[in-house]
């Protein structure tokens, strides 16, 4: 079992206490809500490219999209780039925007990177991952095998596993999409309360938790589809294979197979 520390001197600590008032309806387990529970379907051994480790067992998922935690998506991309180093191949269009101010960018040489992309490292992009004209990638992001950055959507400090798609103008905040996920036109994953106060997870059976992250948008399992200019609230996760209609604004945690309509 993977020990995942908690950033000392943060809010983290607090995040397997349950706060505010007990939810009594549609409450979900934290049991549900495991990486093995939300991504049923991935095993790093089958996908080709770089995929980094998720929470084992019982852990809080959201502690990969921690940006102090040593396991967490941001390090581990930093170890992969030291590794790795900087790649971009001869194939990537010269009206690509390439910034490694803050960090490296490694790019596949199966990706197709389209015209007129803005890439800000640190970034990883992996084999056969599309990244679509005027697409916007921003610090920590980590695209793997066969997902999808479409026109002029954005994605910072998250995670694509393969097969994810954000396709059409959408905005992917401190998120994670399970295989084959589908966003949307215009579908946004929001990431900051407007108090700028910590996220909570709301909805769980025995109340809700402090994520003890100030950043968190939407943590989606496996085949999750989200319609056309529906958003989701800071700290939301979705079960695997659940559905969200058009125009809808989703809050809290939903079991799988959910079908989400107003």
């Amino acid at each position: 079992m993977r020990f995942w520390p908690l950033h000392r001197g943060s809010r983290a600590s607090e995040s397997i206490k349950p706060v505010g008032r007990l939810r009594q309806l549609m409450a979900t387990p934290l049991s549900e809500l495991t990486a093995q529970a939300l991504w049923p379907g991935f095993a790093r051994s089958e996908v080709r490219g770089q995929v980094p480790e998720v929470p084992e067992h019982d852990e809080p998922v959201w502690l990969i999209l921690d940006p102090d935690n040593d396991a967490g998506l941001k390090a581990q991309l930093a170890t992969l780039l030291d590794r790795f180093g900087h790649v971009v191949p001869d194939s990537v269009p010269d009206s690509v925007s390439i910034d490694e101010t803050s960090g490296l960018v490694c790019i596949d040489d199966r990706a197709n990177i389209g015209e007129c992309v803005r890439i800000e490292g640190p970034c990883y992009i992996g084999p056969d991952v599309e990244v679509r004209h005027g697409a916007y990638v921003r610090p920590n992001s980590w695209l793997c095998e066969g997902s999808v950055l479409g026109h002029s959507s954005e994605m910072k400090h998250s995670l694509l596993l393969p097969g994810a798609k954000a396709p059409h103008f959408n905005y992917v905040g401190d998120s994670i999409l399970g295989r084959g996920v589908n966003l949307g036109a215009g579908c946004k994953l929001s990431n900051l309360r407007n108090d700028e106060r910590s996220v909570l997870v709301r909805g769980l059976t025995g109340g809700d938790m402090d994520s003890g992250l100030r950043k968190f948008g939407a943590i989606l399992g496996d085949g999750v589809a989200i319609g056309c200019n529906a958003v989701t609230n800071p700290g939301v996760i979705i079960g695997s294979n659940s559905n969200v209609w058009p125009n809808v604004t989703v809050s809290g945690v939903h079991s799988a197979d959910s079908t989400l309509r107003e």
